[in-house]
């Protein structure tokens, strides 16, 4: 499971800017299209934050939607998947314009 790696991560980079304080809260957005299961990253965060400036933070998990748009014949249209077809012509040829994110938005320390 990537995502314990990922959650891993997380937490380091959440640590790296506390500069020393509690870590409170941690939002994250996670797009459909990035391959992370948001369920599973909030699962491990617990196990992740143990013995860290993060120890019971609270984790908020945004989902972000896919889109994209077809190289073929320019249609902006939602994706579920990478590899959805164009809903206008077909075509495979989909450019992904957002829903690849994975980043920390925000960190809120205790004063």
């Amino acid at each position: 499971m990537h995502e314990m790696a990922i959650t891993q991560g997380i937490v380091e980079l959440c640590e790296q800017h506390a500069a020393g304080r509690r870590i409170q809260l941690v939002t994250v957005e996670i797009g459909t299209l990035s391959g992370v299961v948001p369920e599973a990253v909030a699962f491990c965060f617990e196990a992740c934050s143990v013995g860290t400036l993060a120890e019971g933070a609270i984790m908020q998990i945004e989902q972000l939607p896919g889109r994209g748009r077809c190289r073929e014949c320019r249609l902006e249209q939602s994706l579920e998947r990478l590899f959805d077809p164009c809903s206008q012509c077909g075509s495979y040829q989909m450019q992904v314009m957002s829903g690849d994110e994975l980043r920390v938005r925000e960190i809120e320390v205790a004063d």
